[in-house]
């Protein structure tokens, strides 16, 4: 079931969210494990206190990368690495989880699974947005889920232009909250609760989804990945935000332009046996339950 030999574990990374109340346990499981591999353990600042010895996290010598926490904390977990092609293992600390693979008490037989080579990697794309201001492109944010532009002050909506590809091409003029722009694996986060559709990962496609626009004739879109997509503030007066995977971004002014491309990085989620998309969309999402019509 591997595409990939066992990982020879000799140094494991770890990125944690404090606030969770299963998290020492996490630590300690982790702890065990490594003691009985012979394996260090390198964490960031805030939790490094809470495993002995442990070293400090850096990018350049970890083997694998474990996320102890929710989707957010794998998504801050992912783009810290996002460059290094480290595989990552989420361990669902939270309420869905929807990209954590692990829940805490089976960590440790994970761990054995992947020495073992008794897992896959699911590699998912990511997005490279830029602030263009005066005609300058800023420094790149890596998203694995979504860029979001959305209005941010009073409760008014905003006038923004969509255009596809590197001619530009004129898509739409519209007035709304702001607009989506998604990989495969953010069509089941923000971009699935604005209305977009649910698109399977392995698809090499980026979603644009308005946020409640004020029209009818304006719908989400899906363009190939190779597509740059480049959205221009029309609205006079009022700062936009720019989110990145919700978590972080910049402010963004009237004349302003944003450009979405696909990322440079891939991001490389370890999956176990019994695990897919569909799987994890009818045990996350409850997506197609129902009950069977009756004879």
């Amino acid at each position: 079931m591997s595409d990939v030999p066992g990982l020879r574990l000799q140094r494991i990374g770890v990125v944690g969210h404090v606030g969770y109340a299963g998290l020492k346990p996490a630590l300690e499981s982790l702890r065990r494990f490594a003691d009985a591999h012979r394996v260090e353990v390198a964490a960031e600042p805030g939790l490094r206190e809470l495993i002995p010895d442990a070293a400090e996290l850096s990018t350049d010598d970890v083997d694998l990368l474990i996320t102890l926490g929710g989707d957010g904390t794998l998504l801050r977990g992912a783009r810290l690495f996002a460059t290094r092609g480290t595989p990552v293992l989420g361990v669902n600390l939270g309420f869905l989880g929807f990209l954590t693979s692990v829940a805490p008490g089976e960590l440790s037989q994970a761990l054995t699974s992947v020495i073992n080579g008794e897992y896959w990697l699911d590699r998912r794309t990511t997005l490279d947005a830029h602030v263009v201001r005066d005609g300058v492109s800023g420094p790149p944010y890596t998203a694995l889920n979504d860029a979001v532009l959305h209005k941010g002050g009073f409760a008014r909506v905003a006038r923004l232009a969509v255009f596809m590809g590197e001619e530009e091409e004129p898509v739409a003029t519209y007035s709304a909250d702001g607009i989506i722009l998604s990989t495969p694996t953010g069509s089941t986060a923000y971009s699935l609760s604005a209305g977009g559709p649910i698109v399977v990962p392995t698809v090499d496609c980026v979603l644009a989804t308005p946020i409640c626009p004020h029209t009818l004739a304006v719908r989400p879109l899906v363009v190939p990945a190779s597509t740059t997509i480049t959205v221009d503030i029309l609205s006079p007066s009022g700062e936009m935000i720019l989110t990145i995977d919700g978590q972080e971004g910049a402010a963004l002014q009237p004349g302003d332009r944003l450009t979405v491309h696909r990322g440079r990085a891939t991001i490389p989620l370890v999956r176990l046996e019994g695990q897919s998309f569909f799987s994890t969309l009818r045990r996350k999402l409850h997506w197609g339950a129902g009950r069977e019509p009756s004879q």
